[in-house]
C-alpha cells in the first residue's frame, strides 16, 4: 500500500525543514564564527530561508496532489498528529527554558534567538519523524 497524501505531506515538510533550516544554521554558524553578533544581520538570511521552504513545500504539495488521490484527514491522521506533537513538544520546552536561563545570565541576544530557533527546528523535525514512524508502524 502506498503512502497517503497526508504521509507524503509529512515527508515534504521534513525535507523542506531539514534543507531550509539546516542550510540556515550552517550559514548562521559561519556568521557567528566570524563574529557577527548583531541580530538584524541574520534577518535577510532568515527571510530567504522561509521563502525557499515555502516555495519547496508548495511545489511539492502540488506535485503530490496531482500524483495522488486526495483524501480527507481522518481520525487516524489526527491521532498521529496529536501523538507526534505531544511527544516532540518537550524539545521546544527545554529550548525555551534554556533561552530564559540564558537571558538571566545576560547572554547575547543573537545566541538566545538562535537557541529558540534551534529548539523549534529540532522539535518540528522530531515531530515529523514521529509522524512518519506512526504512519509506518500503525497507530
Amino acid at each position: 500500500m502506498g503512502a497517503s497524501l497526508e504521509e507524503k505531506g509529512v515527508w515534504l515538510q521534513l525535507v523542506a525543514t531539514v534543507l531550509g533550516l539546516g542550510a540556515y544554521f550552517v550559514v548562521a554558524g559561519l556568521m557567528l564564527s566570524a563574529g557577527v553578533t548583531a541580530l538584524p544581520a541574520y534577518v535577510p538570511l532568515f527571510i530567504v530561508t522561509v521563502v525557499m521552504m515555502v516555495a519547496l513545500m508548495v511545489a511539492g504539495f502540488v506535485v503530490a496532489a496531482i500524483a495522488s488521490r486526495p483524501e480527507g484527514r481522518d481520525e487516524r491522521d489526527r491521532l498521529i498528529g496529536w501523538r507526534a506533537e505531544n511527544n516532540s513538544s518537550w524539545v521546544l520546552a527545554v529550548g525555551v527554558f534554556a533561552a530564559i536561563t540564558g537571558m538571566l545570565f545576560s547572554i547575547n541576544n543573537v545566541w538566545i534567538a538562535h537557541l529558540l530557533l534551534l529548539s523549534m527546528f529540532l522539535s518540528e523535525v522530531l515531530g515529523q519523524v514521529l509522524r512518519l514512524v506512526y504512519y509506518r508502524r500503525g497507530v
